[in-house]
């Protein structure tokens, strides 16, 4: 483990990926110059360099290297310095054209894109770790150097591979899982259509097939995948380790939803980092921000963490490359550093003149120096400068959402009843409620530790073993508020029907059967009777019988009429809710209100549009109160803003647009982490 978990920086890291091979020597001076004028004191150097460094197998060029850490040491700016094999040069693929990535369909993946080579063949791990090494070797005692940065967003755009290095290290990844043959047909109930098999060898990946394969090989491989990947990230690591104590990261794609399990990464980095972009398409595009930032701090068991990577202004792979605007790029930042992030860079520094990202944003734009987004980057620079105190305080929550890849990876697969079921968009409905509430959210396993919290929901747990549920039901009986949403707890680890049925594991929490599911046509809306309230529900109902629980809302008409839509349940000292249906954002509130109610969580009572976070320091709260509304908003709160220097009195006003800091007597704890 390295000697400090963060990189040795004064006050909060910030900067950005620094591509200087992409420009004439002559630009770099000038490039530092600007950096510190923009208060920069962190830089990613080398990501994409491999062919620049190792400019033939086994033959290295520092020279470039060595220059520039040597300028931007001098100029007093820290380096995260990458290992670039995210990716191989072509001299790699043309000497080990077997190691390209193949995807589902055979095809092998040609060279000039970006993107790793195939994570299972020898050729490429000796070539990674080789030049990890190699770079770890020679920079490891480098004044300039604070930390590394192995590889680039894994699984981003290359996650399967479907080579044959790849499928022999599936069988032997199935051997080590499973045992024996008996033991993966059993998993994989292999009875069905004739799938059975009497040879590993026969054993291949979940290529393309005629109809739809099946879905325990294709969770497992899933599973897999996510695996080699990390096996390529701690190769690399351990390289590293082996020169250098410094803190090894690698960049988490949050928002992205992809391949890997963060929980499981987070236990191999030494600090979490994540590359967040805003989705052009959402309007409130500041809540899956926050849902990313605080996935991120959550993986990382709460500690500080870095953003790695977001942007100034519009990015350029998106359908629409929306541009923001004035306000937004230091809202979007202090909103990341509200939840937990100690680290705010960017990509890029400065913006490439070639290349498929020449019209991805910078923070030295194709404008130059006199430029709005440039004066907003020295604006934010100052900003942070004058917030060093808030490092290191961490994020407290009462609420946990649950949070699990391989749920994911399983609710995703073929042939589900509905196409409309999306764990995305169930996750961002109840996050979405909590967020204009003020209420902050920790993402939580449903085998963790939930003991801190006063309400766990699960809008999307669809996969849950046992284990697991045992957890939850026991969480439940010691006094804890559950809140299970539909379709959850329907399979367990092998993607297999709960012996006794649907949600039938969370019985005694929940004290309701799930007969049978009810998914509704496309464009129908049904409504549920909640109290005195006609709540507007769409998509799904369910067949519920009542096993312990009382009914709370009913299903009006629709395929569920008469039938108990939400439920409450005793269990023990604590509540388990059911909702088996998909309520409008009023509706949900409604429901959540009487929820939060029972957990015992206060409603902060803010305004629309102002986004509240409180971050607990030894001594004092931070309280980050954000105003993504266009008119001037007011929020009761005593203390000092750090940013502006000045006093509230009781009331605080955020102008429009606007953002402010403010220190200000320690809360008493009221429960959560």
């Amino acid at each position: 483990m390295p000697a400090s978990p963060w990189p040795a920086i004064d006050g909060i890291a910030y900067g950005g990926d620094y591509n200087p091979e992409q420009w004439p020597r002559d630009v770099w001076p000038e490039d530092v110059r600007l950096m510190r004028e923009a208060g920069v004191n962190l830089v990613s150097v080398g990501i994409f360099s491999w062919a620049l460094i190792e400019v033939s197998e086994n033959v290295f060029d520092f020279g470039w290297l060595d220059e520039i850490l040597g300028l931007l040491h001098e100029g007093g700016i820290a380096v995260d310095l990458g290992t670039p094999t995210a990716s191989p040069p072509a001299w790699f693929f043309a000497a080990h054209p077997d190691a390209r990535a193949v995807n589902r369909d055979g095809v092998p993946m040609g060279f000039g894109s970006r993107g790793m080579a195939s994570h299972s063949h020898p050729a490429y791990l000796d070539a990674a770790t080789r030049i990890a090494d190699a770079l770890a070797a020679r920079y490891a005692e480098h004044p300039a150097v604070v930390m590394w940065h192995v590889h680039n967003e894994y699984g981003v755009p290359v996650g399967e591979d479907y080579s044959p290095a790849s499928v022999a290290a599936w069988r032997a990844w199935l051997r080590t899982r499973y045992g024996s043959l008996d033991g993966l047909n059993s998993a994989w109930g292999t009875a069905f259509w004739g799938q059975h098999y009497v040879d590993w060898e026969h054993v291949g990946a979940p290529a393309t097939a005629p109809s739809t394969l099946n879905p325990a090989q294709k969770l497992d491989w899933a599973r897999f995948t996510d695996d080699r990947l990390r096996a390529c990230f701690v190769a690399e690591r351990d390289a590293i380790r082996a020169h250098s104590d410094l803190p090894v990261t690698t960049n988490f794609m949050a928002n992205q939803h992809t391949g890997t399990d963060l929980w499981a990464w987070a236990r191999e980095v030494d600090i979490v980092s994540d590359d967040h972009y805003l989705w052009a398409a959402d309007e409130e595009g500041e809540i899956g921000l926050a849902i990313a930032a605080d996935l991120s701090r959550s993986v990382g068991g709460g500690k500080p963490w870095i953003l790695m990577e977001h942007s100034t202004s519009a990015v350029n792979w998106q359908p629409r490359n929306i541009a923001k605007r004035p306000g937004e790029m230091a809202r979007n930042s202090l909103s990341h550093f509200a939840r937990g992030a100690d680290g705010i860079l960017f990509f890029q520094w400065r913006a490439g003149r070639s290349g498929a990202e020449k019209f991805h944003s910078a923070m030295l734009p194709h404008a130059g120096a006199d430029s709005r987004v440039f004066r907003e980057v020295v604006d934010l620079g100052a900003t942070l400068g004058r917030l060093g105190e808030v490092r290191g305080s961490s994020v407290p929550a009462e609420v946990a959402i649950l949070w699990d890849f391989e749920s994911f990876w399983a609710q995703d697969l073929e042939w589900r009843p509905s196409e409309d079921l999306s764990h995305g968009e169930r996750i961002r409905a109840y996050y979405e409620a909590l967020w204009r509430e003020g209420i902050t959210v920790d993402f939580a396993l449903p085998g963790h530790d939930l003991s801190g919290y006063k309400l766990v929901i699960a809008p999307a747990q669809y996969l849950l073993r046992q284990a697991d549920a045992d957890n939850l039901n026991a969480y439940v009986a010691a006094g804890g508020t559950l809140v299970v949403s539909y379709f959850s707890a329907v399979v367990d680890e092998n993607d297999a029907v709960h012996a006794g049925g649907f949600a039938a594991p969370l019985r005694p929490a929940l004290g309701i059967r799930v007969e049978e599911h009810l998914p509704l046509r496309e464009g129908v809306t049904t409504t549920v009777r909640f109290g005195d309230d006609d709540l507007t529900a769409d998509v799904w109902h369910e067949h519920l019988v009542l096993a312990g629980a009382q009914t709370r809302g009913s299903y009006v008409d629709g395929p569920g009429a008469g039938m108990p839509a939400v439920t409450r349940n005793a269990h023990g000292a604590g509540v388990g809710w059911y909702v088996s249906t998909r309520p409008d954002a009023a509706g949900l509130r409604t429901i959540l209100d009487e929820v939060l109610a029972d957990a015992g969580v206060a409603l902060p009572g803010i305004p629309a549009g102002l986004e509240v976070v409180r971050r607990r320091g030894a001594d004092a709260d931070y309280v980050f109160a954000i105003n993504h509304a266009a008119s001037d908003l007011s929020l009761d709160l005593t203390g000092t803003d750090l940013i502006s220097g000045s006093d509230a009195a009781g009331s605080l006003t955020v102008r429009a647009g606007d953002v402010a800091v403010v220190r200000t007597q320690r809360a008493a704890s009221g429960g959560g982490r």
